[in-house]
């Protein structure tokens, strides 16, 4: 019967030796998941976009010069043109004057109104 041999103690080393492959065969399918996994995530990663900076200055599309104060996450914006700043240049311009955005209110956030 499907050239296996007749007596039982050959027969049970087959299976012996088959599960030992097998098991074998299951690390290495387990261990190969693991490394496709590992790729797609770092991809995912790499193709994610960088977060938005913490604070935006909206400058004028001509001039280049500094129009309105925002959140880094604000979709407001209605200029193209950014430059992304740290906090303590987001206060700056606001303390001096320079309007902040109605919808994502920098000033609030930055402590400059309550």
């Amino acid at each position: 019967m499907y050239d296996l041999p007749p007596d039982l103690d050959r027969l049970h080393t087959l299976r012996t030796w088959h599960a030992m492959w097998l098991d074998r065969i299951d690390q290495a399918i387990q261990a190969a998941q693991q490394e496709h996994e590992a790729q797609q995530a770092q991809e995912r990663r790499a193709a994610a976009p960088p977060p938005p900076p913490a604070w935006v200055v909206g400058l004028h599309d001509l001039t280049g010069t500094p129009e309105e104060v925002h959140q880094g996450g604000c979709t407001m914006w209605a200029r193209r043109r950014r430059k992304p700043v740290p906090r303590e240049e987001a206060r700056r311009p606001l303390a001096d004057g320079l309007r902040a955005c109605e919808f994502c209110k920098p000033d609030t956030e930055l402590g400059l109104l309550e």
